[in-house]
């Protein structure tokens, strides 16, 4: 994807779907958050994408992100984990869940979008399965965030 000015595009092998942001913690509280979230059962489900939109932030633009179907299933999750986390002593997520993975993201010079919405508001994919969620450790780079792998949970197939 391009054409955006001031839009710094998330590398293919960066993209995901965040269920629930913890933030920093300690080294014994993640282990605690790994342990916790290896207890969470669910069935494999299948999503697609569906739409794009944008998030502002204090007026300006910070993201572009592709929506995700449906989203039901995929708020149970993010409230299993969201669960999990406050057992560990996370506080509670307070923001509404809205299911999406971030395209690209803005600095303060974020460029105007209106085209890349219009012109990409019917974006869909064919179905593909969640069959894992995982748990990444994000770091900051100067090129931008790196996610790495922390953890693996996978769905239960006996669940369906």
């Amino acid at each position: 994807m391009g054409g955006v000015p001031g839009a710094r595009w998330q590398d293919n092998d960066q993209l995901h779907l965040t269920l629930r942001f913890v933030g920093e913690a300690d080294p014994r509280r993640a282990d605690d958050l790994a342990a916790a979230l290896a207890t969470i059962r669910f069935a494999p489900f299948p999503i697609s994408l569906s739409g794009v939109g944008q998030f502002d932030r204090r007026g300006r633009i910070d993201a572009l992100w592709a929506g995700v179907q449906p989203r039901d299933v995929l708020t149970q999750l993010h409230r299993k984990i969201d669960r999990a986390c406050v057992d560990v002593g996370f506080p509670a997520d307070q923001r509404a869940y809205l299911p999406h993975i971030t395209l690209a993201r803005f600095s303060r010079s974020g460029g105007v979008i209106d085209s890349f919405l219009s012109h990409n508001a019917a974006l869909s994919s064919p179905p593909f399965l969640v069959d894992s969620f995982i748990l990444f450790e994000s770091h900051l780079t100067q090129a931008g965030a790196r996610y790495d792998v922390a953890a693996l949970y996978p769905a239960d197939p006996q669940r369906l």
